[in-house]
């Protein structure tokens, strides 16, 4: 499967390791990649969809207790959306 990042996605992606690395450490940045990784990897590997959001064909996983990943699979490729910070308010989340 190929994986296909929007430009929000990674956007999201950096802003949160820039953030985990002033705030908190590398090694917590280095942790959350990781993460992110063993993660593409299962929605590659596996056929399984996670939680159905009220996008259409759009799914979540929760990355960490802070961060989810919103994707979307279609044909053949994984399509990364957003990584979303949990504790915003759920009005300020768009596609």
């Amino acid at each position: 499967m190929h994986v296909i990042w929007a430009p929000q996605a990674k956007k999201d992606f950096w802003s949160n390791i820039d953030y985990l690395e002033a705030e908190w450490s590398e090694k917590v940045a280095f942790n959350f990649i990781e993460k992110v990784n063993s993660t593409i990897t299962l929605l590659q590997n596996d056929n399984v969809l996670f939680i159905k959001t009220n996008y259409k064909s759009v799914y979540k996983i929760v990355i960490t207790k802070h961060i989810s990943l919103f994707y979307r699979i279609n044909n053949n490729n994984l399509e990364l959306l957003r990584f979303w910070n949990n504790f915003q308010s759920p009005e300020k989340f768009k596609l």
